[in-house]
């Protein structure tokens, strides 16, 4: 593994088998040799080596328990509930403890990264669920369900080969399970790799967003008879930020050799959701890429604790656990996508409008024939929901551990919070997608050549004829174009 990824390297890496490099041997050989060697000088304890966790941290551990006390860790905070995670994910997280661990700050055998290296090579990820993480003290619950089977404990579930238990994963394996040295479980179950796992597909899916959205709303803005006026540089010379610039800079080049942009408008200005999509979706943009810019570091870091620095000859116990940072961006992030879904709808909800020459909900002949008016019903639905899976989670905090740890991030709840707004924002943009298509269709002129070849090919792919196709098929259809699956 290198020692720095891009986010886009790192989803890059993902689709790659693991392997463990003389390099990162050498450095994680180094890191256990220290710890060793400081614990055989040290005069006082090493918080979570030889000692218990959390409130726990003051009862010392003898020498000869060191192991157990490992392997109970990794027993009793295995605590988390709810649905099992789906197999990438799962991925991401078995590939971001690797990265971690690689580094040389966790004292880590070499042998376990084999080990979970193998895991990930093979395909068999361990049943991880959904809900227990508090967001510091790292991602305990999930982090310990996930490398149960190194001790034979704990499931795992193939994509071809259902499911198993982490005993019959070693035996497949002819290996038996390990004994865990000191600090070695703290190392594996404390860390942000849970929350960082949601954030490495959060910015895969918001990468494919970024592409289809000036498409979508381009579409929109044509079938809708929109005016060019706000997209014209000089008015975002005049408020430069970044996101709004490069949005503003996307419909003029989508719209650029449009006949429909280009003939004579009766009216003099357009609605917000069309005259202000370089200030809303540039504000969106801008948030998103400060979003990424933190996850990237953190990929990047170390987050377990305590963590072994052999140049400076110590042991040092701190907070890089807490995932302040991931969930206040998790949040953000949430909300930056909100609204572009929130704008979207408000597109769908005026193309369905029966203005402009349109006809009542794009309908062919309305009253008997309803349209597209509950598909927009629908993305009204997801829209509203956001609203309320964008309430922050990180601002929220409960008091565990005795009160040793005394504020807890809650970034666990707004990464799966984020990846169901993602998800809704996706198929709010498939109905906008699916009526800018039947919109363009009632216009007598075509929309810009490139887009014009865009919608005629998903035209040539689907069958959209409302009166036949039930309309979940067809809003299945245009998220299925515009967001294909994970290959």
């Amino acid at each position: 593994m290198k020692s720095f990824y891009t986010l886009q390297e790192a989803i890059e890496a993902l689709q790659q088998p693991v392997e463990l490099s003389v390099e990162v041997r050498e450095r994680m050989d180094r890191s256990v040799a220290f710890l060793q060697s400081y614990l055989d000088k040290a005069t006082s304890p090493v918080y979570g080596v030889n000692t218990g966790f959390g409130s726990l941290q003051n009862v010392e551990i003898s020498r000869e328990d060191l192991s157990a006390l490992q392997e109970n860790l990794l027993i009793t905070h295995a605590a988390g509930v709810g649905k099992p995670l789906s197999f990438e994910l799962v991925r991401n997280m078995l590939w971001l403890k690797m990265l971690n661990m690689s580094k040389g700050y966790s004292a880590i055998r070499p042998e376990i990264f084999e080990k979970l290296s193998a895991m990930y090579n093979q395909g068999w990820f361990p049943v991880v669920t959904e809900q227990g993480s508090l967001g510091a003290s790292g991602d305990l619950a999930p982090l310990s369900q996930m490398v149960l089977p190194l001790i034979g404990k704990g499931y795992l579930r193939h994509p071809q080969h259902g499911e198993i238990s982490g005993e019959q994963w070693l035996a497949q394996n002819n290996w038996k399970p390990l004994q865990l040295g000191p600090k070695e479980a703290l190392g594996l179950i404390n860390g942000t790799q849970f929350m960082l796992a949601h954030a490495v597909e959060a910015y895969r899916r918001i990468r494919q967003i970024f592409k289809q959205l000036p498409k979508v709303s381009a579409l929109s803005v044509d079938a809708f008879d929109c005016r060019m006026d706000p997209f014209q540089s000089p008015i975002h010379r005049v408020r430069p930020h970044a996101g709004q610039i490069s949005a503003a800079a996307e419909m003029r080049a989508i719209l650029e050799n449009s006949p429909i942009a280009k003939q004579p408008k009766k009216q003099v200005q357009d609605p917000y959701s069309f005259r202000c999509i370089p200030q809303v979706h540039g504000a969106s943009y801008d948030a998103l890429d400060h979003c990424l810019d933190v996850w990237e570091t953190e990929l990047n870091s170390v987050t377990d604790n305590p963590n072994v620095f052999e140049e400076e000859d110590c042991v040092l116990s701190g907070g890089n656990f807490h995932g302040q940072p991931l969930a206040l961006t998790l949040d953000y992030a949430a909300m930056a996508l909100s609204e572009l879904g929130s704008i979207s709808e408000r597109r769908t909800y005026l193309l369905v409008s029966g203005q402009r020459g349109l006809s009542p909900y794009l309908a062919d002949g309305a009253g008997l024939d309803s349209g597209y008016m509950i598909a927009q019903y629908s993305a009204a639905a997801l829209a509203s929901q956001n609203k309320q899976l964008c309430t922050p989670a990180s601002v929220d905090s409960i008091m565990s551990s005795n009160g040793q740890e005394d504020h807890v991030s809650m970034g666990a709840n707004a990464a799966t919070k984020l990846l169901r707004v993602i998800e809704n924002v996706e198929n709010i943009l498939a109905v906008e997608w699916l009526c800018g298509v039947a919109a363009l269709k009632q216009r007598e002129i075509q929309t810009a050549p490139e887009l014009q070849h865009e919608v005629d090919a998903f035209l040539a792919a689907y069958d959209i004829n409302h009166k036949v196709v039930p309309m979940q098929e067809l809003i299945a259809s245009a998220k299925g174009w515009l967001f294909p699956k994970l290959g």
